[in-house]
């Protein structure tokens, strides 16, 4: 078996490799309180990762090595994520006599029967949800299974830059894990809440519908602020990365807010709600609670109240870091600007506390 979930045992780093950046997250807990130990975040040279698949490892590697150093951990230890889109999941019933050996075994001898790929190309693992509804002898396990390139390139990479995999999660369960943070700072709570994170990367934008704080709901679809960089490029002669820049510093020329910025904001607020459209259209449901925008997009000014005009739905930017401390190693405004971003990350990171 593969450590899809992981075992636990000690303090790991969050890193999450998007298609743009590299983000690293060390944090500490004390009773009930999280604290930032550290956390720095990286460019990607352009097409190193494309839709979430890592293309070039080397170039990866070292970037994973800068964002090491740039944060000052003395951790070594890592998880880290793949994207839902390269996993198979699937909810199955076993004898809950048995123990985890032997379920393994038993999972082992009946893969092929969940998994339309061979065997040997595909890493493997499972957990125990609890007691099945539909019959008290049995148990539902999670099964969890993607190819082994996926998680061999991001081990590679990891290598390069003097670090070791403890945990391969799936983004979606990283996800989970750092919406438990947000939840407190939503105004009704409570068991019956639906509510949809947008987490609207540089090239990808992911749809998480979570009902009472479990996922019932995940798509992605090919759309993010990196079209506002080419846009910035193209309509102001700069090259990919003074447009990327100018972007999160501002000094752009004064038609930028109605003819770049504003056009770019419909089209976020579009996506959101074709996306809220498929949710309805595939599932049981004809509302959501709450829209919470994450990813690096969600932080353009004045997103937030269009996106919850054109829904009717209350929305808020994540910040799974509102209600923690922050160590001396961290810049606090810095992390506040890339909050939203690191999600992905800070769930990763909790898997230090399971």
């Amino acid at each position: 078996m593969f450590g899809l979930f992981g075992k636990k045992s000690s303090a790991v780093l969050g890193v999450d490799v998007s298609s743009s950046s590299v983000k690293l997250l060390e944090l500490s807990k004390q009773g009930s309180r999280y604290k930032v130990e550290s956390y720095a975040v990286e460019p990607l040279p352009a097409n190193a990762v494309v839709e979430k698949n890592i293309t070039d490892v080397e170039a990866v590697g070292e970037v994973l090595k800068r964002v090491a150093s740039k944060s000052r951990t003395s951790v070594k230890q890592v998880a880290v994520a793949v994207s839902g889109s390269a996993v198979i999941t699937k909810l199955i019933q076993m004898d809950s006599g048995l123990n985890e050996f032997e379920m393994e075994d038993q999972i082992a001898l009946e893969a092929d029967q969940y998994i339309p790929y061979p065997l040997d190309e595909v890493a493997i693992d499972f957990e125990v949800q609890g007691p099945s509804e539909s019959n008290p002898d049995q148990v539902d396990v999670l099964l969890a299974a993607c190819r082994k390139e996926n998680v061999d390139i991001r081990e590679d990479a990891l290598e390069i830059a003097g670090l070791t995999t403890r945990i391969v999660d799936v983004e979606a369960y990283a996800l989970e894990r750092a919406y438990s943070l947000i939840e407190p700072q939503l105004e009704s709570q409570g068991e019956e809440l639906v509510v949809a994170i947008v987490d609207i990367g540089a090239t990808m934008t992911t749809l998480s519908v979570l009902a009472d704080g479990k996922t019932v709901y995940t798509r992605e679809q090919i759309f993010g602020g990196k079209q506002l960089t080419e846009e910035i490029q193209r309509r102001y002669g700069l090259s990919l990365e003074e447009a990327g820049l100018a972007k999160k510093q501002g000094g752009l020329p004064d038609d930028y807010e109605t003819e770049v910025l504003m056009p770019f904001r419909e089209a976020v607020v579009q996506q959101v709600a074709r996306a809220l459209q498929f949710f309805f259209g595939a599932s049981q449901y004809n509302a959501v609670d709450y829209v919470v925008l994450a990813g690096g997009t969600a932080s353009i000014q004045g997103l937030t109240e269009m996106v919850e005009e054109k829904t009717g739905t209350p929305t808020l930017v994540a910040n799974p870091f509102a209600d923690m401390s922050v160590g001396s190693r961290v810049n606090a405004s810095a992390l506040g600007n890339d909050a939203p971003s690191l999600m992905i990350a800070c769930g990763l990171a909790m898997r230090s506390f399971d």
